[in-house]
């Protein structure tokens, strides 16, 4: 098995606040997703999309898997996309992110070399960022424990295993915004983004 070659997209989520389906967000006339995907297949050799609505994925360089246990938010996004890994680790991100920093993921990858954990995971303060992550294969038992018992907190579940989190203010050097983990809740954010920002993945 391949140690590092699958990232994956969780595309779920209701998106009530955006006002439409974040899977089809559109930022300057192309799809978020599809820019997403042009970015990772550029550093993993395999892309799987947990998502609900297949069909909007059709010629796009990815699989698509459904959630395998429904309804239990990113944890069952997280555990889905573990199960149809084909690498040790995968690397997580969400659909409506904008932005991702290739330099960051080589980091992470050599903290994994180096550690062996089950994920690694960036703190903002004592708040982890779940996505823009990797997770290993290994955690997928404990998932399914913790799921079986009604847990549906990635943060609660991550601090009971074996992890590398890092530190804040090392996460800066990479993204002194911080903006490689913003994501898109409303139409207004991605209104400020595109003020502040070049669209540029």
């Amino acid at each position: 098995m391949k140690k590092f070659g699958t990232a994956v997209i969780l595309a779920g989520g209701k998106s009530k606040r955006m006002g439409q389906n974040k899977e089809l967000l559109n930022i300057n006339n192309r799809r978020l997703v599809e820019v997403q995907i042009s970015k990772l297949e550029k550093i993993f050799e395999e892309i799987l999309v947990i998502t609900n609505h297949p069909h909007y994925y059709h010629g796009l360089n990815c699989k698509t898997y459904e959630d395998i246990i429904k309804d239990k938010g990113p944890i069952g996004g997280i555990y889905s996309g573990l199960v149809n890994s084909s690498s040790r680790y995968t690397f997580f991100l969400a659909c409506d992110m904008p932005v991702l920093n290739i330099e960051y993921v080589k980091f992470l990858k050599d903290k994994i070399n180096k550690e062996e954990p089950m994920a690694c995971i960036t703190l903002l303060g004592e708040w982890i960022e779940p996505f823009n992550a990797f997770y290993s294969k290994d955690m997928i038992k404990r998932v399914e424990e913790y799921i079986s018992k009604g847990g549906y907190s990635i943060h609660q579940l991550v601090k009971e295993l074996k992890c590398v989190f890092i530190e804040e203010k090392i996460a800066r050097k990479y993204s002194p915004n911080w903006n490689m983990f913003i994501n898109f809740n409303t139409k207004e954010d991605v209104e400020t983004y595109l003020k502040e920002n070049e669209m540029e993945l």
